[in-house]
């Protein structure tokens, strides 16, 4: 029997119906790359996301991840704390699933999964996409964060000097995978200014 320490490690990836479904594609893809186990759930709205933004079908998606679940089955293995994984991400994160996160009134599988992630204090990343934002979502915001959440909008660092959209969201993921400590490489780090 392996130890947990040598056990390959499991990350939650949720992608709810915000705009930015590239986010959750390309870290799916990541993951995949780094030999991570990806446990996939998808939103309803997201699946229609999907197809305007990037003109893929659910079950293309759903090849990418080691391991697909319903968003209606909350007797689901992510939505139990005795499953042991390294964390989740949303990526994107629509108000509606922060909203739900943050208050605890879950009423899918995804936004339970993260719920899970808060009580049993394990690391929870919400690429919130959205804007501009009201004072709902600001106290919204502020609540998930007092729970336990990493609130990372998937804002570009012009810094990393992206040529192209693919640079500027690898190097996004990337950010949010160093939370995790897992070196994606798709990091341009910043040296400090010359001079």
């Amino acid at each position: 029997m392996r130890s947990q320490s040598s056990a390959r490690r499991r990350i939650v990836v949720g992608i709810s119906g915000a705009s930015g479904a590239i986010y959750g594609v390309r870290l799916l893809r990541l993951l995949r790359e780094l030999e991570i186990e990806s446990h996939l759930v998808v939103s309803r709205s997201a699946q229609v996301t999907l197809a305007q933004e990037l003109q893929m079908r659910i079950a293309d998606l759903q090849a990418l991840a080691d391991v697909n679940y319903p968003n209606t089955d909350i007797g689901a293995a992510i939505s139990s704390g005795s499953f042991r994984v390294d964390g989740m991400i949303v990526a994107p994160c629509s108000i509606k699933t922060l909203s739900e996160v943050a208050t605890g009134c879950t009423s899918s599988l995804l936004s339970r999964a993260a719920d899970v992630m808060l009580k049993e204090r394990r690391r929870l990343v919400l690429m919130v996409r959205e804007t501009p934002l009201h004072a709902g979502h600001i106290r919204s915001l502020a609540a998930v964060t007092d729970a336990g959440a990493i609130v990372y909008p998937p804002v570009p660092a012009f810094y990393a000097m992206p040529e192209t959209l693919e640079q500027m969201v690898d190097h996004t993921l990337g950010r949010v995978l160093d939370l995790f400590d897992i070196e994606s490489r798709t990091v341009r780090r910043w040296s400090g200014t010359a001079g």
